[in-house]
C-alpha cells in the first residue's frame, strides 16, 4: 500500500515537517517521489523503518546517532525488532498492572505502591541502548566517521547523501547501457564508491564494502531507494561489489 506524506504523517503520528527533515538527512527517505509534481509517497517498508526509528527514539537516541546506527553495515534489523518487542511487552505488562490497580482503587481496595515502579522497563531500555551503542560505537569505522562528520550540519549530511545517490545513478546508467557487473565500467564505479566513502566518512575496506553490497539488496529500504534510479540497480551494484571484492 502506498501513502501520501500527509497520510503517512497521520498514521505514524509524526509531522510532515519532521518527515521532510528525515528525508533531507537520509534517515528515512520516501519509497517513491513523483518526478512530475515532487509528491512524496511511503509504503509498508517505510512503516517498518519508522518503527525502528521510533524504537531508538524511545531509547533516547539522538537523530544523529540513529542515522549512524541504521547506516552501519553491521546493523541487525531483526535483532532491533526483537528488542523492540521485548520492550513493548514490558510496557504492556506494566499498563495492565496499572489498569488492574485502578479497578482495585474503584472498589476501595488498598493499592500496592510498587505498581508505580517502572525500574524494570527503564533498566531494560538502558541495557538495549548500551548494547546498541557499544556494537556501533566501538568500531574503528565509527570513530573515523565521528571525527570526519562530528561537526556536520543537516545540509552537510544532505550533501553527503546526495554524493552517494549520484554514484548510484551512475551505476544505473551503466546497467542501462548494457554493461555487466564485472565490466571495467562497473569496476571503476565500485572504486569510485569506495573512494567516496573513504574520503567523506570512514576507511571503506573491502570487508566493509562487501557488507554494504549485501545490505543494498538485503535491506528493502536500501533496495527501494537505490532502485529509484532503475529496477535492478541495487542488485547490479551488489553484484559489481561482489565481483570487485573477490
Amino acid at each position: 500500500m502506498r501513502y501520501q506524506i500527509k497520510e503517512f504523517a497521520r498514521l505514524t503520528d509524526v509531522s510532515v515537517r519532521t518527515l521532510h527533515y528525515y528525508d533531507e538527512t537520509g534517515l528515512l527517505k520516501p519509497a517513491f517521489v513523483d518526478e512530475q509534481n515532487g509528491y512524496r509517497y511511503y509504503d509498508e517498508d517505510s512503516l517498518a523503518s519508522m518503527q525502528e526509528i521510533l524504537f531508538y527514539r524511545e531509547l533516547d537516541f539522538s537523530l544523529k546517532d540513529i542515522l549512524k546506527i541504521l547506516s552501519s553495515p553491521d546493523y541487525d534489523r531483526k535483532k532491533a525488532l526483537e528488542a523492540q518487542k521485548d520492550l513493548m511487552i514490558l510496557k504492556k505488562n506494566r499498563i495492565e498492572k496499572l489498569i488492574s490497580s485502578l479497578d482495585d482503587a474503584v472498589k476501595g481496595v488498598k493499592i500496592n505502591m510498587k505498581v508505580f515502579d517502572n525500574s524494570e522497563f527503564e533498566n531494560k531500555r538502558e541495557e538495549y541502548a548500551r548494547e546498541a551503542k557499544e556494537k556501533w560505537g566501538n568500531t574503528a569505522a565509527y570513530s573515523e566517521f565521528e571525527k570526519k562528520t562530528g561537526s556536520f550540519s543537516a545540509d552537510d549530511h544532505k550533501s553527503l547523501a546526495a554524493g552517494i545517490d549520484g554514484i548510484m545513478a551512475e551505476f544505473a546508467e551503466c546497467m542501462k547501457n548494457g554493461s555487466t557487473p564485472d565490466s571495467n565500467e562497473a569496476v571503476n564505479l565500485v572504486r569510485k564508491l569506495e573512494s567516496y566513502i573513504t574520503e567523506t566518512s570512514y576507511t571503506c575496506t573491502d570487508e566493509i564494502l562487501a557488507g554494504l553490497g549485501k545490505m543494498y539488496t538485503g535491506d528493502e529500504r536500501f533496495r527501494k531507494n537505490i532502485d529509484r534510479h532503475g529496477n535492478g540497480t541495487a542488485q547490479f551494484i551488489s553484484d559489481a561489489i561482489e565481483k570487485y571484492c573477490i
